[in-house]
């Protein structure tokens, strides 16, 4: 399985990012998949979670009402929307299905 992560960068506060998931090698439309995110100092954590049929969707408190999941099965792509992004949402975000994990990508919000 391969996960290769994109869409990362520099925006200051209040600004929006959209992050891409291409995945391969497993059969997607089957697959749960996670973004995860790990800032400097700290342990990695779940932020959002989004079904198979991309119908279900879970979200960590501290994004909720800020960041969007969604999946397009037919590009076996997942994606992660976030919107009024703060300095505190800044870390490297991993893409995640099971045990596999992308190369992250990194996420800096500041003025």
């Amino acid at each position: 399985a391969q996960l290769v992560e994109s869409g990362g960068g520099l925006v200051q506060p209040g600004g929006s990012l959209r992050l891409s998931c291409a995945a391969s090698g497993f059969t997607f439309s089957w697959n749960v998949m996670s973004w995860f995110r790990q800032a400097p100092g700290k342990e990695r954590e779940l932020v959002a979670r989004i079904n198979s049929a991309g119908d279900i969707t879970y979200y960590a408190d501290s994004v909720k009402g800020r960041f969007t999941i969604s999946r397009d099965n037919a590009k076996n792509t997942v994606y992660l929307q976030m919107n009024s992004l703060k300095p505190e949402d800044t870390a490297v975000y991993y893409c995640n299905t099971w045990a596999n994990w992308g190369q992250g990508t990194q996420v800096t919000v500041s003025s």
